[in-house]
């Protein structure tokens, strides 16, 4: 699902009413159509009061209140902002809104205003919308505290008040909005973070505005949803074998750290890979030997993980099992050191089949990002964000750009983690996940994703295998809450209910 910057939007509505002829006001009032469906359906009473801006966001509300009275509701509409500075679509509504004998009264805050708002059946937010900018401040601020003190579901008008529609960014202060109704077509700062967590319940309502394909073609964030998910996952054709599904090899695990590579090769087996090779370290490996059943778990002897200039005997073992393999993950558990370093550093510079690096796979670049730059295969990096800014990535007030610029640079496949972890492909192209809950910040839930991610990359191209493993990764961690709960779940509870989250395929 494409999602659209606020410029985008609002070129989408221009060529809307300027090339094809569709009235400005008719599509305001299919907005607040759209907008008193969802308030009334969430409505507890049959009251509303509704905050309006000084733009076309603030129309929006002014309609919807004309459209609430006429369904049998007890309505207040406040003016927020400057009576003087009505766009003239906002201005037309008001005058239907006063011929319909209802008053659009300028917000002051007193007793009785704050009394009707505190005993209204619903709110509707219908302030800033999506061209904010500048951080919200005086009357507005106050209002949207009011808001949120407030007891009353809130319905937002195309965004909540206070979030940034170009990057999630929260402006000073915003809007918790029970539910939102975006008008034509989803924006960024809906799914990203921290406006995502403002949004409650989104509806996105077809006001009438008309897809360009120009416009469409610049739109380069997307969400990834079960939609998605469906669309990239085949079901499996009978005439196959083990072969058909990946050869995985995973390298990690240290003493102290020998659940991590145990969790990946779990996780890849569970999601379909045809083979899954765990290479450890010997003095770990009897436990990984004992652990897994599926995956095949095989010795590095201890003194062939001492990498220095001349001994590079743990880079021909893993050549020798490189050969029969379809991708490679570096770092569960691994351990920091120049031998992990110069292991990661030859992986990338020698490899032909695409190397997924986690956790310390991961900071084996720190300071080093330059290895990155020459590597020979496709590179899956999978940062949280400590990570990431250890390897120069940084995270800004837009997490999407910030994830999108690393990997047009590094010409890599990024998995900034998150909340709304983000996957950013090389041709500039990210997604942003849909699912996925607190119960997942646990050690081990990032492991259990590197090896969702390298067994659907020996499957299914990697620009559709990364961001379907993050998604698939989520929504399974979603049922590990849904029948648990988020403080008891585990990684491998997560592991466990894949199949839920494959749907059987």
């Amino acid at each position: 699902m494409k999602l659209f910057t606020a410029e985008q939007s609002r070129e989408l509505d221009r060529r809307t009413i300027e090339c094809h002829g569709v009235p400005s006001l008719q599509l305001m009032e299919n907005a607040a159509t759209a907008l008193t469906d969802v308030a009334e359906a969430l409505a507890t009473a049959k009251s509303a009061a509704i905050f309006c801006g000084s733009g076309n966001n603030g129309g929006d509300g002014i309609a919807a209140a004309r459209l609430l009275s006429a369904r049998g509701f007890q309505v207040r509409a406040f003016l927020v902002g400057n009576r003087e500075k009505l766009s003239n679509d906002a201005a037309a509504m008001e005058q239907r809104l006063v011929d319909c004998g209802v008053c659009f009264e300028d917000y002051i805050g007193n007793t009785e205003q704050l009394a009707f708002a505190a005993d209204a059946g619903v709110i509707i937010d219908a302030m800033l919308g999506t061209g904010l900018n500048n951080p919200v401040k005086g009357k507005y601020a106050d209002v949207i505290n009011m808001i949120n003190e407030l007891d009353v579901p809130v319905v937002s008008a195309d965004i909540p008040s206070g979030i940034s529609a170009d990057t999630g960014e929260i402006l000073g202060i915003a809007v918790e909005a029970d539910a939102t109704v975006t008008f034509g077509f989803p924006k960024i700062g809906q799914f990203a973070e921290p406006g995502c967590v403002k949004v409650g319940d989104l509806t996105v309502a077809d006001i009438g505005i008309l897809e360009d394909d120009a416009i469409f073609e610049e739109c380069k964030v997307n969400a990834f949803t079960e939609k998605c998910a469906e669309s990239v996952i085949p079901k499996r054709n009978p005439l196959t074998h083990k072969g058909s599904y990946g050869k995985i090899l995973i390298l990690g695990g240290s003493v102290g750290y020998t659940g991590a590579p145990y969790l990946a090769a779990e996780a890849a087996v569970r999601s379909g890979a045809g083979l899954v090779f765990l290479g450890v370290p010997e003095d770990i490996y009897h436990i990984e030997a004992v652990k897994c059943t599926e995956a095949m778990p095989f010795p590095l002897k201890s003194a062939e993980y001492k990498i220095n200039g001349t001994d590079e005997a743990v880079i021909s073992a893993v050549e020798e099992k490189l050969k029969n393999c379809t991708v490679c993950l570096v770092g569960p558990g691994m351990g920091r050191g120049n031998e992990t370093r110069a292991l990661v550093t030859h992986l990338l510079e020698k490899s032909t089949i695409p190397i997924i690096l986690d956790a310390d796979g991961i900071n084996a670049l720190a300071d080093n990002i330059d290895i990155l730059d020459r590597a020979a295969c496709p590179v899956i990096l999978t940062p949280h964000e400590a990570e990431f800014a250890r390897i120069g990535g940084i995270i800004g007030k837009d997490r999407v750009k910030s994830a999108r610029d690393f990997a047009v640079r590094h010409n890599c496949y990024l998995v900034l983690k998150g909340h709304r972890s983000i996957t950013a492909l090389p041709d500039g192209r990210c997604y942003i996940n849909t699912c996925g809950n607190p119960g997942m910040a646990k050690g081990g839930s990032g492991d259990v994703l590197a090896g969702i991610i390298a067994s659907l990359c020996g499957q299914i191209d990697i620009e559709k295998a990364v961001p379907a493993a993050v998604y698939l990764h989520s929504k399974a961690g979603d049922a590990a809450a849904e029948k648990y709960g988020e403080y008891s779940m585990t990684p491998s509870d997560i592991i466990s209910l894949l199949p839920v989250a494959f749907g059987g395929r």
